[in-house]
């Protein structure tokens, strides 16, 4: 991600509504676009500088993230940069935002193109179990898009020709008068291509593309929470005619575990324990993401008290480090005493009852509860 602030990019506040900054990128895109600064490398730069804050600021979820937590917050939740190979593509992407007829002609036709239509994006839901998030994973992913032609090789002709457009003299663009202005417009004819299809292909019958299955194998990073999105570009669905494909979009969905909950990078688990076993000590043997490990329990260790095992947790997104494995001691009360544990059980309770200082927290509870009651009877006095 760009560095830059993106509300400056755009030259707007941070209170700025989303008609405010949708304006303020028309603004900017038309000043900085190529075909208006031929030649002008760093014009083309500040056109996808501009394109890039606007695909963040224009979503609600990435900039609520952004204005919390600035760039690192969407570098964290799996956020990248827009992969804008050309200003075909911006304009592609953001079709809503260029819809009117005089700004689409103003750059040769290159926002909109009515013979060959861009692919749309595809989105797959992905589900990961926590190792997969620990470790990453390669996931294969099974969809149905529109693909491009194997007959014509997406060409849309029969033969894989096609032939200078008549209308326009294969230049793709008309030019027509409003005003004083003279305005250079795709051709209607052939959409701005300078070729059209003489001969259709008999399979796709002209399109270049055809609904069929698709296979791809996608890498998912270490550390991906729930709702973050995982880009492929150029596996949506085919373009027509060859034009530019779309994008994938893998959303991630991590399923609940059997053992552990998710704390951010920290996982706990709940681990049942015997009343002689905290008050003793001992050692218990605790599941972790990649195997078992032996944790020891402190004598005098409390119900809810919490072990932890460093490092044994999940990897940062960002990569900065890895959480821990918090185990939560939880203290089972048996439910049935045999004859000689009940005997010994109404020892122990002999025993607490008569020693001092060994239920501190108990203790505790019942002197403030006493002095509570003794309070409230003062003042109904």
């Amino acid at each position: 991600m760009s560095q830059k602030d993106y509300y400056e990019i755009l030259g707007v506040s941070r209170e700025a509504d989303d008609r405010e900054i949708k304006k303020a990128y028309r603004r900017l895109a038309i000043q900085y676009h190529p075909d208006k600064n031929p030649g002008d490398a760093s014009a083309e730069v500040k056109f996808k500088e501009v394109a890039e804050a606007f695909e963040v600021l224009n979503d609600p979820e990435r900039r609520q993230l952004y204005d919390r937590y600035g760039h690192e917050g969407l570098t964290a939740r799996g956020y990248t940069q827009p992969n804008f190979s050309n200003s075909e593509d911006i304009f592609r992407h953001f079709s809503d935002i260029f819809s009117d007829s005089i700004f689409d002609g103003l750059f040769g036709g290159s926002g909109r193109r009515s013979g060959r239509r861009g692919g749309s994006d595809l989105r797959v839901a992905v589900e990961l179990s926590l190792e997969d998030v620990a470790s990453g994973v390669k996931k294969t992913i099974e969809l149905r898009k529109q693909n491009s032609c194997e007959k014509c090789s997406g060409s849309g002709s029969k033969e894989g020709k096609l032939i200078t457009c008549s209308a326009c003299d294969g230049y793709g663009e008309v030019e027509s008068v409003q005003g004083f202005f003279s305005v250079r417009r795709a051709c209607p004819e052939c959409g701005g291509e300078g070729k059209s299809v003489a001969d259709p292909c008999s399979v796709c019958r002209g399109e270049g593309r055809r609904p069929g299955p698709h296979s791809i194998e996608v890498e998912i990073p270490p550390g991906v929470h729930t709702g973050i999105q995982v880009r492929v570009p150029g596996h949506g669905d085919a373009g027509t005619r060859g034009a530019t494909e779309g994008d994938l979009y893998c959303r991630i969905r991590v399923a609940k575990h059997p053992f552990f909950e998710r704390h951010d990078d920290d996982i706990v688990c709940d681990v049942p324990v015997t009343f002689s076993e905290v008050a003793l000590g001992t050692k218990i043997e605790v599941p972790t993401l990649t195997d078992r490990a032996k944790v020891k329990v402190p004598p005098g260790t409390q119900s809810g008290d919490i072990l932890r095992l460093r490092g044994q947790g999940l990897p940062n997104l960002n990569g900065t480090g890895r959480g821990s494995q918090l185990i939560r001691v939880v203290v089972e009360t048996p439910r049935k005493l045999s004859a000689e544990m009940r005997t010994v059980m109404e020892q122990l309770r002999e025993q607490e009852e008569s020693s001092k200082g060994i239920h501190p927290e108990r203790s505790g509870f019942f002197d403030r509860l006493k002095k509570h009651f003794n309070s409230r009877r003062k003042k109904n006095a």
